[in-house]
């Protein structure tokens, strides 16, 4: 049985390997190289990171035969990346802008095993109801949009801002679990069974 390594230090995608039945994996967070040709469309510039932290966790781990996972999500609001904001200024200007707008959460997706490399994106489309500047100044206050691209987690009180949604759900969290089932049955884990088949 292949061992199965998880390429991020993000709870939420732990969790979410668990719900959908991968429970016995490794955390291995690379120092991967994380900078992009900003002329790349968005779903090319995550799918560009993601390989590169499947790459550097695969070299890092010495197993050729694992199983790498990595995946790299960002926000964007009209071609415009939105990342983790350095200070509850700049949170406050990002939920500002996406206030009763539609902006894209894209994640690029690697799989790997061996010289057997699969990158995929996604792209979920979320729509914000508008917020007054007194809603934004108490989302801040919770402290919980200071670590999440974008300023705000769907899974979090921000769900209270979202007003309809194009496209897989947990993208938005950072992981879309369809396209990842997909790509680990094409590289040999059956992730209802929770293991790589030799």
């Amino acid at each position: 049985m292949s061992r199965i390594i998880l390429a991020s230090q993000s709870p939420r995608r732990r969790q979410l390997l668990g719900q959908i039945g991968l429970t016995d994996f490794d955390i291995l967070v690379p120092d991967a190289d994380e900078s992009y040709d900003p002329s790349l469309t968005p779903q090319e510039i995550v799918s560009a990171i993601s390989r590169k932290k499947a790459a550097a966790a695969r070299d890092l781990s010495g197993d050729k035969d694992a199983v790498i996972i990595a995946a790299d999500t960002m926000v964007f609001l009209d071609g415009l990346r939105l990342g983790k904001p350095h200070s509850e200024q700049e949170a406050f200007s990002m939920l500002s802008a996406l206030s009763g707008r539609e902006h894209l959460v894209c994640t690029g997706v690697t799989v790997c095993r061996g010289d057997q490399l699969i990158t995929r994106p996604e792209t979920t489309a979320v729509r914000f109801a508008s917020l007054s500047q007194e809603d934004i100044r108490r989302y801040i206050a919770t402290g919980e949009p200071m670590d999440k691209a974008g300023a705000y987690g769907i899974q979090g009180l921000a769900a209270l801002f979202v007003t309809g949604i194009a496209g897989d759900y947990y993208n938005v969290m950072g992981l879309p679990l369809h396209l990842l089932g997909d790509m680990l049955r094409e590289i040999g884990v059956d992730p209802l069974s929770g293991r790589a088949e030799a």
